[in-house]
């Protein structure tokens, strides 16, 4: 054992619950502990730095003046199989927590990087610093359990939770519904004790119920039940608060079971937790990685083709990367192998540095190589496939602060692609202070629609533009008739539903079609418009979000409708806007638009009389009636009423409504009048367009929870297109509104070719699996050209049944040709 002069001037202690230790991989690239090499973990700051040829362990104690450092290497333990006894047959759910120490052979060593000293010895202090490193949970995971805790909270209603006096409830009655004779799938109103089956619907997982605990709830309102197939003696259990509509904990859910004479230490697990479901329910939607014939795809390793893990739901995550960095804008980007990264304090927390180590990661090739540690059957029929790299820091960045995309729950992979390109573009005055030669990709995306209004009576016109960066167009729905019987939930026959195929063309011709909305005009008085959105200018990249949702019960469900995408190059050109002809006179710009049954002349809401009797004739208070008709758009009232189910809580429900321009309008606008361009934006990351989202701010009083209500169920909102925006500044959303003059011409051809999907699998975007197809050049190996790459989390693949999975895709990225 050497010795080393810096352990006893170092200043160091071992790690606290709040420190993030870096021992997995490094935080400049993807070189991690199962390297020859090893990481070195600073025993200063804890970060973790490549030990190899990179050196990024040396950089990082020069720059910081951190010269310890505790290098770890493990190697994976080999598992014995007996090929000639068949595997042991599951007879119950179990997961078991296997540790490191039963998977790896782990090897550390301490070593001065200032001194060359590499085996310092570990005694002392220097001792329990090591031994704080090795037990810390690693950045990755301490990320993870936030994220499962952020999920698993009690709210008001389980820790204020009111119960009727006490009664034991017979063991019988325990077992079936109290409506039906459903006998799993249940659930215990901890108010009263009602047994009740669960939803119809429930994100296309998991036992059907016939929702007599939501109808209960309905009728009740008593908020809190309880799954009893899924308690344990520990006190674990999925628990409902059907006022929230989310999953919750009760802190005293003993007494509250003991309150109907239920002794939780006595339960055993009998039905799969939400958790259990949805993670199985995600597995069980694997794409194939088989050809048609039965074949195991080609695996493919080189630059480009590289793999990254699942963290768990994170498949929405990987696909969108796999598709971003595969375009050249992206990649010249952030793939600069050859410039240094200046010194920083965290590298893990720097968005630019984490882009550059997975563009590094996923197109270097570096670490596009067989899993040799993989199990292989003995005939070799089985080939490996990668390891794949965890983003894991990426991830934590791009989650950071956000409600849904910190959480462990699979996301919208539209809504993170428009999240993340927020996020790079907003990255981007700070990378120029820092780099040369910086250009926001995010560029490439952009484009200007042209919306014309076009008075029916007087022929005046009105244009307004909008700058965006994605479209996200309606898939016509419509079934064929019922042919096959299949098996559904293996206790009844039910016929498959199937759906007439529709072309992309179809769906881009109706998104740009004339229609008719009821708007007032200002200048002849006469209600009646043609509304028509085109193209001013065309972006680089083309981004387009097919939506197959409807609801069912309430309840969005995407539909698999087939979508008809060809290879050969799309022409946009007839999509074109050509702009206000010679002919054609424009309403003044100090006249309004109105919303033809919303406004009256002072201002003021008016409710649609039909639907507010019929919903008063529910047994609703007016106040409420007016409320929901205008958070719905005031003329359905089956939506309104549905509104007021959900919102029956909300604490300001029995507030009146006031004047437009009142105290509800001085939330969707500024002082100055001008609408809050934030909310706009927010709203256009969710996909709706800025005039959509104007309107549902003025609608709903500038409240962005009901705004969201009001667009969910109002798909046909005709939009604002009053002249009350200032333009924001370029990049800062999806949308932006921009003066007519400002929008340089494109003179180009619109020609575009497809180059990478993003699909999924699964009933609900929060269950289900997302992949990525991207036509690549391929290696040499295969015969060079191009074709098509499916990027399944960590496996690369070539092909696959691209043509099929084409027709389901979700998000289409087309390139523009000669661009």
């Amino acid at each position: 054992m050497a010795a080393c002069p810096h352990i006893s001037s170092a200043n160091l202690s071992p790690p606290k619950p709040t420190d993030s230790v870096y021992r997995e991989d490094c935080t400049l690239c993807f070189d991690s502990i199962d390297d020859a090499a090893g990481l070195d973990v600073c025993l200063h700051c804890f970060n973790g730095g490549c030990a190899g040829e990179r050196i990024h362990s040396r950089l990082h104690a020069q720059q910081a003046n951190h010269p310890l450092a505790l290098n770890i290497k493990r190697t994976r333990r080999r598992k014995e199989r007996d090929e000639g006894q068949p595997p042991e047959k599951m007879t119950k759910l179990a997961i078991q927590a296997e540790t490191d120490e039963d998977r790896y052979i782990t090897h550390t060593t301490v070593r001065c990087l200032e001194c060359g000293v590499d085996d310092i010895k570990q005694d002392g202090k220097l001792a329990q610093v090591v031994e704080g490193v090795l037990k810390a949970n690693t950045f990755a995971r301490e990320a993870e359990v936030q994220a499962w805790e952020q999920e698993m909270i009690p709210c008001e209603h389980t820790l204020c939770l009111e119960q009727e006096p006490g009664r034991p409830i017979p063991s019988g009655d325990l077992g079936h519904c109290r409506e039906c004779d459903l006998k799993e799938n249940l659930w215990l109103c901890l108010t009263c004790g009602n047994l009740g089956c669960g939803r119809k619907v429930f994100m296309g997982m998991g036992p059907p119920g016939n929702n007599h605990q939501v109808e209960h709830n309905k009728a009740t309102g008593h908020p809190v039940a309880v799954k009893l197939g899924s308690l344990t003696a520990e006190g674990n259990a999925d628990i409902h608060c059907y006022a929230c509509d989310e999953e919750r904990t009760d802190p005293e859910l003993v007494a509250h079971l003991a309150n109907w004479g239920i002794d939780i230490a006595s339960r055993t697990k009998t039905e799969k937790s939400v958790v259990e479901m949805q993670l199985e329910h995600n597995l069980s939607y694997d794409f194939s990685m088989t050809t048609a014939d039965g074949k195991e795809l080609k695996a493919l390793f080189g630059p480009g083709l590289t793999g990254l893990k699942n963290l768990g739901n994170s498949c929405y995550l990987a696909s969108v990367l796999q598709s971003l960095f595969s375009m050249p804008e992206f990649a010249h980007r952030y793939y600069r192998p050859d410039e240094a990264i200046p010194p920083l304090a965290k590298p893990a927390d720097d968005l630019e540095v984490q882009l550059r180590k997975v563009a590094d990661g996923l197109l270097s090739g570096r670490y596009s190589v067989p899993d040799k540690d993989l199990l292989h059957s003995p005939d070799g029929s089985e080939q490996p496939h990668q390891r794949g790299l965890a983003p894991a820091m990426l991830k934590h960045l791009i989650g950071k602060g956000h409600a849904e995309f910190s959480t462990m729950r699979q996301q919208d992979g539209f809504e993170l692609l428009l999240h993340l390109l927020k996020l790079v573009t907003r990255s981007q005055q700070a990378a120029r202070a820092q780099y040369k030669d910086v250009t926001d990709p995010v560029e490439a995306f952009r484009f200007v629609m042209e919306q014309k209004l076009q008075c029916l009576h007087c022929m005046k016109v009105r244009y307004r533009q909008d700058e965006m960066e994605n479209l996200s167009v309606a898939v016509p729905i419509k079934r064929l008739p019922q042919t096959d019987t299949v098996m559904v939930n293996g206790d009844k026959d039910e016929k498959k539903e199937e759906f007439e195929a529709v072309t992309l063309k179809e769906c881009l011709d109706n998104f740009t079609e004339p229609e008719i909305v009821e708007l007032k005009c200002s200048s002849c008085g006469e209600e009646g418009f043609t509304k028509q959105s085109l193209f001013k200018t065309f972006p680089t990249i083309f981004a387009i979000n097919a939506r197959r949702f409807e609801l069912v019960n309430w309840v969005p469900m995407k539909q698999d409708v087939p979508v008809i995408v060809g290879d050969e190059v799309f022409d946009f050109e007839p999509y074109r806007s050509q702009g206000k002809q010679p002919d054609e006179e424009e309403l003044p710009e100090d006249m309004d638009i109105a919303a033809g049954g919303s406004a009256s002349a002072g201002g003021a809401f008016v409710p649609n009389e039909a639907s507010l009797e019929m919903l008063m004739g529910m047994g609703f208070p007016r106040v409420r009636c007016e409320k929901a008709l205008q958070a719905t758009g005031n003329v359905e009232p089956d939506m309104a009423a549905a509104w007021l189910f959900e919102h029956m809580d909300d604490p300001d429900i029995d507030e009146p409504i006031p004047n437009a321009g009142g105290a509800a309008a001085a939330g969707a606008t500024s002082a100055s009048g001008v609408a809050d361009p934030e909310k706009i934006e927010n709203l256009g990351a969710m996909g709706f367009s800025a005039p959509q989202a104007r309107q549902a701010l003025k609608e709903t009083g500038g409240d962005m929870e009901r705004a969201v209500d009001w667009l969910f169920s109002h798909p046909d909102a005709t939009g604002d297109f009053g002249e009350d925006d200032t333009p924001a500044a370029a990049g800062e959303g999806s949308t932006a509104a921009l003066p007519a003059a400002g929008v340089e011409a494109d003179t180009k051809p619109a020609l575009f070719g497809l180059s990478s999907i993003v699909c999924h699998k699964g009933a609900s975007i929060h269950a289900g699996h997302y992949v990525a197809f991207v036509k690549k050049a391929l290696p040499a190996s295969e015969g060079g050209g191009e074709g098509w790459v499916l990027f399944n989390d960590e496996k690369v693949a070539l092909g696959g049944d691209v043509e099929e999975m084409k027709k389901f895709a979700y998000i289409y990225f087309f390139q523009r040709e000669g661009a």
